[in-house]
């Protein structure tokens, strides 16, 4: 996620300097910007002039880089965080109550400036440093922000899983294809653009309703809705609501 992030950013020409601590290997995609470095010692950064820090590695090392940064981090640098599952309260704890904590989970397809975020602040986090989270989610898609952190688990289930369930329905849609004719080739293009151009035209005409864009589609007696009177039998939408709330389930239990 922090390398679709950074991607998107630098797309954008929006970052000019960043030190990036990475537990791996940096991404090679990344290693060839000059205007990046990549900073393989905690104790070698200095974050004394630093806009933000951004926190975007795995929850389940969450603790440990926290133990490391907070030896380094000043009280007033505001920290962006896009770990699943792990609250405000628990960055507090990990850093001090004064620091102001912004927690966001955006998604993939930030990558390619289309990318969806969910944001919530601290009360000390200030407006600009919400500026600064604006700028930088805004460069990578659409934002919203959040009143209550506890939706966030919701939104990390929803828009920050999705892309991985909008790919398996391509998958399964192109598996499907094959079983009525086509060959493997020709049914993944098939099932990836009808994804790629529908999605686009629920974009394009975002003020119309999803179910309002399906009727239009839909037409008596033809071949749409034999298709989805399947569909809508009340068993995808039963599938849908348990892989939604088995993800938001895991979230809950990453902030453990």
């Amino acid at each position: 996620m922090g390398a679709s992030m950074i991607h998107g950013w630098l797309d954008a020409n929006l970052v000019k300097h960043a030190e990036i601590l990475d537990p791996n290997e940096i991404d090679d995609s990344l290693s060839s910007h000059n205007d990046l470095f990549h900073v393989k010692l905690m104790e070698s950064l200095s974050l004394a002039k630093t806009d933000v820090v951004i926190l975007a590695v795995k929850p389940q090392i969450m603790d440990d880089v926290c133990t490391n940064l907070a030896k380094i981090l000043p009280a007033e640098i505001p920290v962006l965080s896009i770990a699943a599952g792990k609250s405000t309260t628990y960055f507090e704890k990990q850093f001090s109550k004064d620091t102001p904590i912004i927690r966001t989970m955006p998604n993939t397809p930030a990558a390619i400036g289309k990318g969806i975020s969910a944001l919530y602040a601290t009360d000390n986090v200030t407006q600009e440093h919400k500026d600064i989270a604006n700028s930088l989610l805004n460069a990578v898609g659409k934002i919203i922000w959040l009143d209550n952190e506890l939706q966030m688990d919701a939104v990390t289930a929803l828009s920050g899983s999705g892309p991985a369930y909008v790919f398996y329905m391509i998958e399964a849609m192109a598996q499907a294809g094959t079983r009525v004719g086509l060959s493997k080739d020709h049914a993944m293009t098939l099932a990836r653009q009808t994804v790629i151009g529908a999605a686009a035209l629920a974009e394009s005409d975002h003020d119309t309703p999803a179910s309002t864009l399906r009727q239009n589609v839909t037409s008596k007696n033809g071949t749409t809705e034999a298709g989805l009177k399947l569909l809508m039998d009340g068993k995808f939408q039963d599938i849908m609501n348990k892989t939604i709330q088995a993800a938001n389930k895991r979230s809950k239990e990453l902030a453990d």
